[in-house]
């Protein structure tokens, strides 16, 4: 017995050691989590005018809560491409998979996640939820619900070459610098909103106007979290899509980038969505 408390104590050390450098060691078995359980996988989609790090606060509580996370970079080139390779990921995953998308993301995990047996439920984040038929575009029922400020005058285009785009040129959209704070991060400061709108990833025009497929919300259970600040979807349109979609609903008041500014709200619902789906 001796000869193997040794390598335990070292392994320690080791993971001791690792953590001081400020690489976090995650065990992988269910039982060194704890629970003869494991967690699902939470997968977190960004959506346009943004990446990945935004959901950096997400991702340090769900970790620190033994959930494993995996935060892809969403190309923003079409919905059914982007789509197609969200759920590439979620098909490398074993076990289970809650998809949460925030913005655009929603569209992506509403067509991503069909099909999909490991998908046991779909987190809107402040998200657009598209019925089938829909573009991203129009999913939030501009025509109903107009207070959105996210259009021509606050977009800018930026052409791109895309060789499957008639003339081989496509467009892309971003948030006019001057106007995101305002449309899209109101409650973030000047100075980060001025670096979130200068490193912002665009969308491509032909992604926003797609329309979207048959969407999973329809057979997997699904919960939205609504910020009823926020200027780049209407907080009212927002509503709509989720109950559309008979998500389980919680409001914050909060901008469009809720994952940034409230992660605590966003892991509270990806918990119920786990304890309840």
């Amino acid at each position: 017995m001796k000869l193997l408390r040794a390598p335990r104590r070292a392994l320690a050390a080791l993971a001791t050691a690792l953590t001081a450098l400020g690489i976090v060691f995650l065990a992988n078995s269910a039982s060194a989590q704890g629970t003869t359980t494991p967690k699902p996988t939470v997968v977190l989609v960004h959506g346009a005018f943004a990446d990945a790090s935004g959901w950096e606060g997400v991702i340090t509580r769900l970790r620190h809560d033994g959930y494993p996370v995996i935060a892809p970079a969403t190309p923003l080139r079409g919905l059914s491409s982007d789509a197609a390779y969200i759920a590439s990921v979620v098909k490398s995953v074993t076990g289970p998979v809650i998809l949460v998308g925030h913005s655009y993301g929603g569209a992506v995990i509403t067509n991503a996640a069909r099909g999909l047996d490991n998908v046991k439920a779909l987190v809107y984040a402040e998200a657009f939820i598209p019925d089938q038929g829909e573009a991203t575009a129009v999913a939030a029922n501009p025509a109903k619900y107009p207070n959105s400020q996210l259009g021509p005058d606050t977009l800018l285009q930026r052409a791109y070459p895309n060789p499957s785009a008639p003339g081989g040129v496509d467009q892309d959209l971003y948030i006019n610098p001057q106007f995101f704070r305002r449309v899209f991060a109101a409650d973030v400061s000047a100075a980060q909103a001025e670096a979130m709108a200068l490193s912002q990833r665009p969308l491509a025009q032909a992604a926003f106007l797609e329309p979207s497929g048959a969407p999973a919300w329809k057979t997997i259970p699904s919960w939205a979290l609504i910020a009823t600040e926020d200027h780049a979807i209407d907080p009212d349109g927002a509503r709509y899509m989720a109950k559309r979609a008979g998500a389980h609903i919680t409001e914050v008041r909060a901008s469009h980038v809720i994952m940034v500014t409230h992660p605590d709200a966003v892991v509270r619902v990806i918990i119920d969505a786990d304890k309840h789906s």
